[in-house]
């Protein structure tokens, strides 16, 4: 039971795949201008990360070794067509807002990294439990960034206003940078910073020292 939390619970914030790993970090800078956006798609990948974590742990004896990753990229698409198709069926909005982002889920290299470096070597329970874990600690960045670029682009959460704007009376003015790429890219790095000054162990060791002037 404690090893079960621990794999669930340490991609939060100790090993968090956006902030300690930097990995999938292009779909949070695209997808995240509002929190329903965001919240849309981190329910796709992390349920496209469980999933192909299990298929590919249950068939991981009977994978050639020399197309394994030919057959994870295969099963991880077939699965984002499947969530693709039922996005479309019972969200339609958000899933035209989406547009090409959830098909990318094939292309991100946390679910591709987590079939290969986990499940690949692992059981069917285990796995699960890391790619929800991993799923969870990247869905938590997005939901974070989602809601900052929200309040501070539009004045409201996930619709609701929470700052009144001034052009509806109120004394908000909604900053527009907040809905451009660069917005996410730069709390992502407020982010990063953040969790790196309190947990100082996730600072990697510098590899270059620049050598001391010697006097004349």
């Amino acid at each position: 039971m404690k090893q079960a939390i621990a794999q669930i619970t340490a991609p939060l914030i100790n090993q968090n795949p956006i902030t300690r790993q930097i990995l999938g970090v292009c779909s949070a800078l695209a997808v995240t201008t509002a929190l329903d956006t965001a919240l849309m798609m981190s329910v796709a990948l992390t349920t496209v990360l469980c999933l192909s974590s299990a298929v590919i742990s249950l068939l991981r004896h009977h994978i050639p070794h020399v197309i394994r990753l030919i057959v994870q990229i295969t099963i991880i698409a077939a699965l984002v067509i499947v969530i693709d198709e039922m996005m479309q069926a019972f969200a339609y909005e958000l899933s035209r807002t989406l547009s090409v982002f959830v098909g990318l889920i094939v292309t991100n290299c946390l679910v591709l990294g987590r079939a290969e470096a986990f499940a690949m070597r692992n059981p069917v329970g285990p796995s699960v439990l890391d790619a929800l874990g991993n799923g969870l600690g990247y869905s938590l960045i997005l939901l974070v960034v989602g809601s900052i670029r929200e309040l501070l682009g539009q004045g409201s959460v996930l619709g609701v206003v929470i700052l009144r704007p001034t052009d509806d009376g109120g004394w908000f003015q909604p900053l527009g940078l907040m809905q451009l790429a660069p917005a996410a890219f730069i709390i992502i790095g407020l982010l990063v910073w953040a969790v790196r000054s309190v947990r100082p162990e996730q600072t990697e060791p510098a590899q270059h020292r620049v050598p001391k002037a010697r006097g004349l």
